[in-house]
């Protein structure tokens, strides 16, 4: 059993007492909610006639139905409509902090809160959507909940959860140019599978991950989920600090030194006892693209589709199809693929320096004949600065449209959808069967910088060659 580490600390740190179940009841300190599963919470506390017990501990948005074109209200969607108005009504009726469209702060649940200083070290954080493990890149231990539990912490401000295992993955060395924080997710996941983390919480460390910036560290800790884990985190460091310093929510003056002091105090302890660990050597992690439908079916832009040879007996069923639904062979190579839209966005790679990168291999360069790309920010503040820099002047010149801030294609709950086949390049987080709209669309994930190298050339293409 793990000991001394980060996660032990905070866990320990916010348990209320041990249920006779055997699960702790684990104190929340942040709640984020937004439209789709937190409706029926509020309905449940109004059928028992319970309060929000601290409803200054719960902030909401509104992201997964928001349209990225047309945002008039009424919505055209009726249901997208009566969502948004749902929200209104709830967050008014109990006092709870709201960022709507238009308010300058609206925008994906898991882009928001990190940018207003809001997510915190040593915290614990819950959210009625599974990607909640992005938290965890600041120190603290985040999950993603259901509804019902969306209810419990509305009016306990706790969670009955059992402790889990700590894998420590240690990533050393330095990525090579065009290689990013989602390569190194996919390569992870690739290599330990999507139920690998299957009750672990994962502890992201070595000089690889030290070396990464607040919102790469976003990103590997964001798809903790794919590969089976219920959150990921980094321990804080100096990356962190002074990520946090000076934002709206962050602590200010003396409260300041003696938070640092504090986040420094909760790292994972020099002797911490892990109950796994697996070390990657970043060298060897290349530009990484799914060719399946899980994100476990991953491999570099180099290599070729497997072969149900060359996979592990468990794997062969799921290729098998996979090869049908993606319409890909075995032995084929990824590259050269043609791809009919390109998606930048979304919780896992919609952040500015995800839009600063994307738009460095846009500029000078046009978007192929016949493809459909487009970049949707993450919030309405770093729609905001992307325009300050001139970012979307570089991304309409080569023919990109740009959107305003929402969860867009990565789901589809709004009218960015795939249409019947169409194959799309997404810098999203998960290429399940009709994820991304169509019943037969299909979904390769990349980095933010090889979709854009897909949409200019037509087709699946090593960004390395333009680096």
């Amino acid at each position: 059993m793990s000991n001394g580490t980060l996660f032990d600390k905070v866990w320990q740190s916010h348990t209320v007492r041990t249920l006779p179940s055997g699960q702790t009841q684990l104190f929340i300190g942040l709640h984020l909610i937004h439209e789709v599963t937190s409706p029926q919470a509020f309905a449940m506390l109004r059928e028992r006639g319970l309060e929000v017990m601290f409803p200054d501990r719960t902030v909401a948005t509104v992201d997964h139905i928001v349209p990225t074109e047309n945002q008039a209200r009424p919505f055209l969607d009726s249901l997208a409509e009566e969502m948004i108005e749902e929200l209104e009504r709830n967050c008014k009726d109990n006092g709870i902090r709201f960022y709507n469209i238009g308010s300058g702060s609206q925008g994906i649940v898991h882009v928001i809160a990190p940018e207003q200083g809001l997510t915190q070290p040593g915290m614990t954080i819950a959210c009625g959507d599974s990607h909640t493990s992005t938290h965890g890149a600041f120190g603290a231990i985040a999950f993603g909940i259901g509804t019902s539990q969306v209810r419990d912490v509305l009016a306990s401000q706790t969670l009955a959860l059992s402790k889990l295992k700590v894998r420590r993955i240690e990533v050393n060395g330095r990525l090579k140019p065009g290689v990013y924080a989602k390569d190194v997710i996919l390569h992870i996941i690739r290599k330990l599978g999507v139920k690998g983390g299957v009750g672990y919480a994962y502890e992201y460390a070595g000089t690889t991950i030290e070396q990464m910036n607040m919102e790469e560290r976003m990103t590997l800790c964001n798809m903790s989920i794919e590969g089976g884990a219920r959150c990921g985190y980094v321990n804080p460091d100096q990356v962190t600090f002074d990520y946090l310093k000076d934002r709206e929510f962050a602590p200010k003056g003396a409260a300041w030194d003696e938070a640092v002091a504090w986040w420094t105090s909760i790292r994972s302890d020099a002797d911490a006892t892990y109950d796994d660990v697996v070390v990657f050597d970043a060298a060897t992690i290349a530009p990484t693209i799914t060719w399946g439908i899980t994100p476990g079916q991953g491999i570099a832009v180099t290599e070729t589709v497997p072969t149900p040879e060359e996979l592990g007996e468990d794997d062969r069923a799921i290729a098998a199809e996979a090869y049908q639904y993606m319409d890909l062979h075995p032995g084929q190579p990824i590259q050269g693929t043609k791809v009919d839209v390109c998606f930048v966005g979304s919780c896992t790679n919609g952040r500015i320096t995800d839009l600063r990168e994307a738009a460095r291999f846009a500029q000078g360069r046009q978007v192929a004949t016949g493809v459909k790309a487009f970049i949707v920010p993450g919030s309405e503040r770093v729609k905001q600065q992307a325009e300050a820099e001139g970012l979307d002047q570089i991304f309409q010149a080569a023919g990109f449209e740009w959107r305003e801030p929402g969860c867009s294609m990565c789901l589809a709950m709004n009218p960015d959808k795939l249409v019947g086949r169409q194959l799309s390049a997404s810098s999203s987080n998960r290429n399940f069967k009709g994820r991304q709209g169509s019943s037969s669309g299909r979904t390769l994930l990349m980095s933010p910088a090889m979709v854009v190298a897909a949409a200019v050339t037509g087709h699946v293409f090593d960004v390395r060659e333009w680096v």
